[in-house]
């Protein structure tokens, strides 16, 4: 029986750890078939050239619209689900300097190139 546990809390971990890497970069459009649309909606985004949740997030309405498939219902529902998942809201220059000044910088050897 302990052993059984042992492996679920290891499956579980791993998940855990699959989960917390797909949070960091773009995320694929796919991910929005876990947030309640559908496969083929996510598939039609990809062939229209909206590979990222971002660039749903961002795109006018109209171009959503304009794929074929997706009705005007549709194209919300795909970006209000999109919005939930990006941050869009405003930054202010405080914050963003705390988030730049946590980025690591990896040197060349060379200071002049590394001025670059």
């Amino acid at each position: 029986m302990t052993a059984a546990m042992q492996q679920q809390a290891q499956e579980v971990n791993a998940f855990q750890q699959v989960e917390e890497e797909e949070q960091y970069g773009p995320l694929l459009v796919r991910v929005l078939e876990q947030h309640g649309i559908a496969a083929n909606d996510c598939k039609k985004l990809q062939e229209a050239g909206f590979y990222t949740v971002e660039s749903v997030v961002y795109a006018p309405r109209k171009k959503l619209t304009d794929i074929k498939g997706l009705s005007d219902q549709k194209a919300d529902k795909i970006q209000m689900e999109a919005m939930k998942l990006v941050p869009t809201g405003f930054t202010t220059a405080t914050e963003m300097h705390l988030k730049r000044s946590q980025i690591i910088q990896i040197t060349t050897g060379s200071k002049e190139l590394d001025k670059l």
